[in-house]
């Protein structure tokens, strides 16, 4: 069995707050990092169809600050799927929504296991690729996977 891309990418919406500020006055890296964790588990989870969880996170890079008041959207879509692994590629982005002003906070590829009851690893379904764009984040994706092999 395959699934497409599409029937697992969300796109998750939260309004950042007081409680989420570092030190600084700006929201917490740490606050952002479980967003984008959260979020790629679920996309990971619905093209699995079982428990998953965060076996790594090869690239986590912020570009732009978010503020207290800023809506932060995240948007996530699988890039690849393994035998029992996959890539989650997530979009952050800080929303200014009295001036609409839309900025990329930070990118991030994320990679889960599938797991079964018993805590084990179980085979996932494939990916289909329709478009161009899915097509070059799979190869993205299959060469992050090829570094971190090597590295292993």
């Amino acid at each position: 069995m395959e699934r497409r891309v599409n029937e697992s990418a969300i796109e998750m919406v939260q309004q950042m707050s007081h409680q989420d500020a570092n030190l600084g006055g700006n929201v917490h890296g740490g606050v952002i990092m479980k967003a984008i964790d959260t979020t790629a588990g679920i996309v990971a989870a619905r093209h699995a169809g079982s428990n998953v969880v965060t076996a790594s996170i090869d690239r986590l890079d912020f570009h732009s600050p978010v503020y207290i008041g800023d809506i932060l959207r995240l948007k996530a879509s699988l890039n690849y799927a393994g035998r029992t692994s996959m890539e989650v590629g997530v979009r952050v982005e800080a929303e200014n929504f009295i001036s609409g002003v839309v900025r990329h906070t930070a990118s991030a590829y994320l990679t889960f296991v599938s797991l079964d009851a018993q805590g084990r690893p179980v085979r996932i379904p494939g990916l289909v690729l329709e478009t161009d764009e899915q097509r070059r984040r799979n190869a993205g994706a299959a060469t992050r996977r090829s570094l971190r092999i090597k590295r292993e």
